[in-house]
């Protein structure tokens, strides 16, 4: 899985090719000019700069070239129900060679891992709590030892308990954190080192819009999505010195899964929820674009513009004419 230093989605070697000789040329120095042979000239990283903006415009109108997953060894959290069975199903459907599945209840496990397994794909699910820092680490180590190394970890797991902070639990606040975002630490402490070693890995995170434009009643899921946010965002830029190794943060809208079961918003069919299936279907492709950042729908684009460039007050209204600050009060969650 080679990065071919851009973390732009699908640019590959036939765009490359494609570029003014000039430009590949200064390209060549400037990579020259990172390891020591023409230190300090700024002209190369211009020129450097200039190449990748050029690869990437290039890349939105020509078609990309997808990965091969037919040698991945893919790790979902939250993998039995919901987006996680979603995407275990689409990773299959794309030729992942094997499929592990984490999560806390066994039953759901059990059904989409026999469901995978009939689909033609080797699948194998182990019961984990990723809140749990030793467990996780253990589990880590019983999934080598079975399956073997891990090249695309998932994260999907999430809990959502729907409360006011006032109406909250101190107990429950703090699953919420240590789920959604302290599990992501360790999973990714997990594997991520062999994945270095191996220069071949991907850190995938299902996050949430509301890691960047939070609602009322959710005040512990917006927060530890934002944090999950910031966490992905540190890591992506780690790895870019780190050949063969990259992250995508998926940032969906509402979707209609049992978690959020019973949150509305006041012009469904304006805003409809996404469809888990959808959401796979988009990470995957991701994935095999090596996309760092993906908000689904593009709309939600607007959203983060509007947030940068008007008034407390005017997002307010917004918020209360669409019905999102009133949307989790019939919010009743997994049953």
């Amino acid at each position: 899985m080679s990065r071919g230093g851009s973390r732009f989605a699908g640019v590959g070697s036939s765009v490359f090719e494609l570029l003014p000789r000039a430009l590949r040329d200064t390209a060549g120095k400037s990579r020259l000019a990172e390891r020591g042979a023409c230190p300090g000239e700024r002209e190369s990283e211009r020129a450097r700069m200039i190449y990748l903006v050029a690869k990437a415009a290039v890349g939105l109108v020509l078609p990309a070239k997808l990965r091969d997953l037919s040698r991945e060894n893919v790790l979902i959290t939250g993998g039995g129900r919901g987006i996680g069975r979603q995407l275990a199903r689409e990773f299959a459907e794309r030729g992942a060679r094997k499929i592990v599945l984490w999560g806390r209840t066994e039953k759901c496990l059990k059904e989409t891992t026999e469901e995978i397994r009939q689909m033609g794909t080797e699948c194998h699910y182990f019961i984990c709590d990723v809140g749990n820092r030793e467990e996780v680490y253990q589990t880590a180590k019983a999934v080598r030892e079975k399956v073997g190394d891990i090249t695309i970890l998932v994260n999907n797991a999430a809990v959502v308990h729907g409360k006011s902070l006032m109406d909250s639990d101190d107990d429950a606040l703090l699953k919420s954190q240590h789920i959604n975002t302290l599990g992501q630490f360790w999973t990714t402490k997990a594997f991520l080192p062999r994945m270095l070693e191996l220069q071949n890995g991907h850190i995938v995170c299902l996050n949430s819009v509301l890691a960047l434009s939070a609602i009322p009643g959710a005040i512990d899921y917006c927060t530890s999505k934002a944090s999950a946010f910031a966490f992905m965002e540190s890591l992506t830029l780690g790895l870019l010195d780190c050949p063969g190794v990259s992250a995508t943060t998926v940032l969906p809208f509402h979707t209609s899964t049992e978690m959020f079961q019973g949150m509305r918003v006041r012009f469904p069919n304006l805003f409809p929820p996404l469809k888990p299936e959808t959401v796979a279907r988009r990470t995957v492709e991701a994935v095999q674009l090596n996309q760092a950042l993906l908000l689904l729908p593009w709309t939600m684009h607007a959203l983060i513009i509007l947030k940068s460039i008007l008034p407390q007050a005017a997002l307010e209204e917004i918020h209360k004419f669409s019905g999102t600050y009133t949307c989790m009060n019939t919010f009743k969650g997994r049953t």
